[in-house]
C-alpha cells in the first residue's frame, strides 16, 4: 500500500523541465513566480521533490479561482509550491487540506505558507497516509481534489474524489503525461499502463467531464457530474 508521499523526481524530460518546443516552454514562462515560489522550488529540489511547473502551478491557480473554491484537499503537500498556487486562486476565506507522509517536508511548506502571507487558519495541514485521512473527510463537501502522488494512488484517489467532492467539484491528478510515455502505444510499464487506465476509465465514465492539459508533467483535469 503506497504512502502517498509527494511525487519524487522525473524520470524524463516534459514540458517546462528543458522541453525543446519553444510553445511548451513560452507557456511554462508566460506566469512568473514570485520570491516565495522561487525558494520553495529550490527547498523542494533540495529533498528530491519534483514540484509543480509554474505552468501547471498557474493551471491549479485557475481552476481554484473558476469554481470559487473554499475547500480543497491536496495530497503530496512537498514543500508547498502547489499549496502556494491552490491558495492563492481559492477564496479569501478558503481553506486548504493538505496530506503528506514526510512531517519534515510540511514544516517547511508550513514556513513557506507564512511567509506567502497566508494565515494559520487557511491551511490544514495533515500528516499521515492518504487512505487513511481521506476516509475521515466530509462527503460532498470539497470543491477541488488535487493529487501529486505516486500514481500507484491513482485509482484509490479518484474513487475518493467521487464522495468528497461537490457536483461540479474538480479533480486534478499531475503526471498524466507519464514522463512523455503516455502516448506511445509500446510503453507498457507498470507506471504508464496504469496511468493509461485511469484517465481512460475517466473518460469513459458518466460521473466526470474531463480533458488533459499539457502543462508541466501533465494535469488531467475533471469535473464531478
Amino acid at each position: 500500500m503506497h504512502h502517498f508521499a509527494a511525487r519524487r523526481c522525473p524520470i524524463a524530460t516534459v514540458a517546462g523541465s528543458g522541453s525543446s518546443n519553444p510553445a511548451l516552454q513560452f507557456a511554462e514562462s508566460y506566469v512568473t513566480e514570485d520570491l516565495v515560489l522561487r525558494t520553495a522550488r529550490s527547498l523542494a529540489r533540495e529533498v528530491g521533490l519534483d514540484a509543480v511547473t509554474p505552468g501547471a502551478g498557474a493551471a491549479l491557480r485557475l481552476l481554484a479561482a473558476a469554481g470559487n473554491a473554499r475547500a480543497v484537499v491536496e495530497i503530496g503537500t512537498g514543500t508547498g509550491v502547489s499549496g502556494v498556487w491552490l491558495l492563492r486562486g481559492m477564496r479569501a476565506d478558503g481553506v486548504l487540506t493538505t496530506i503528506d507522509v514526510e512531517v519534515e517536508h510540511q514544516r517547511i511548506a508550513r514556513r513557506i505558507f507564512t511567509e506567502a502571507g497566508f494565515p494559520t487558519g487557511r491551511t490544514r495541514i495533515i500528516t499521515g497516509r492518504a487512505f487513511d485521512v481521506l476516509p475521515r473527510l466530509a462527503d460532498g463537501a470539497y470543491d477541488l481534489l488535487f493529487v501529486d502522488a505516486e500514481v500507484t494512488g491513482f485509482h484509490a484517489c479518484v474513487e475518493a474524489a467521487l464522495r468528497l467532492l461537490r457536483p461540479g467539484g474538480v479533480l486534478v491528478l499531475n503526471g498524466v503525461l507519464a514522463g512523455g510515455r503516455i502516448g506511445d502505444p509500446a510503453a507498457r510499464d507498470a507506471e504508464t499502463v496504469t496511468v493509461r487506465e485511469t484517465i481512460k476509465a475517466i473518460r469513459e465514465s458518466e460521473h466526470w467531464i474531463p480533458a488533459l492539459l499539457p502543462a508541466g508533467h501533465g494535469l488531467l483535469a475533471a469535473v464531478k457530474c
